[in-house]
């Protein structure tokens, strides 16, 4: 369990609450010194002044909203290959390394943990995020031994989690990274409910037509496609380039 200065507190406690009730030996590490180290925090503006969570998630929230009135464009689906908004681009670059920073130091430590003490480190993608780009390249949703839950829709991650009795507080909380703060909700990030983007992508991998899938899931046209840009963008991410 890794939190840092940016963590909710309430997600620490409920990850160690859960290890508790099952009886699994547990290692708190707090990556804020190492953060600091790297000089990650110094990427965000006035990081020092805003030391209050409330205060940063404030503004990364506004900061985000001014970008879509802005452009008319959503940051996450641009993030995907790298910003190109000459305005926006140096602040933007650097959020993408603030908060995918904190997943790749987190992949380090894990299997700094797993080869000490001869351990798999198992990663907990799911075929949802994975799909679309929703994770950090090389980070500890990515770069792992075995990804028992890569075939799963997150919808069907979260039918599996009742069928084995997840204590619904955990169960019931919104998605959340926890990485940057002011943006706690997933949903709000991606643009689109999980339950409408796991049937889009199911029926994409069904090879449905555009047609088909707009009459079926009674939707507009433009969120296939935007799901169809996400998978496209972040085809980069699950592929390794060879000249």
């Amino acid at each position: 369990i890794m939190p840092e200065k940016d963590s909710k507190k309430e997600h620490t406690k409920d990850a160690l609450n859960f290890t508790r009730e099952l009886g699994i030996e547990a290692k708190l590490i707090d990556i804020t010194p190492y953060l600091e180290g790297l000089g990650v925090y110094k990427l965000f503006p006035l990081d020092k002044l805003l030391s209050l969570g409330k205060l940063k998630g404030a503004l990364v929230k506004k900061a985000y909203r001014f970008y879509e009135r802005k452009t008319g464009k959503i940051p996450f689906l641009e993030s995907l290959s790298g910003f190109k908004d000459k305005e926006f681009n140096s602040y933007l670059a650097k959020g993408n390394a603030y908060y995918r920073a904190k997943h790749r130091l987190r992949m380090i430590l894990l299997y700094l943990y797993g080869e000490r003490e001869n351990r798999l480190v198992v990663g907990a993608a799911n075929k949802s995020e994975y799909k679309i780009g929703y994770f950090v390249k090389h980070g500890c949703d990515d770069a792992t031994d075995i990804m028992p839950l890569l075939n799963l829709y997150k919808t069907q991650v979260r039918e599996l989690a009742r069928y084995l009795s997840i204590p619904a507080r955990i169960l019931n909380k919104p998605p959340s990274h926890d990485i940057i703060p002011g943006l706690a909700d997933d949903e709000e990030v991606i643009k689109i409910s999980y339950e409408k983007m796991d049937l889009i992508l199911l029926a994409l991998e069904k090879r449905w037509k555009l047609s088909d899938i707009v009459k079926a899931l009674e939707i507009e046209e433009d969120e296939v496609i935007y799901i169809k840009n996400l998978i496209q963008k972040s085809e980069h991410m699950r592929k390794i380039y060879v000249p």
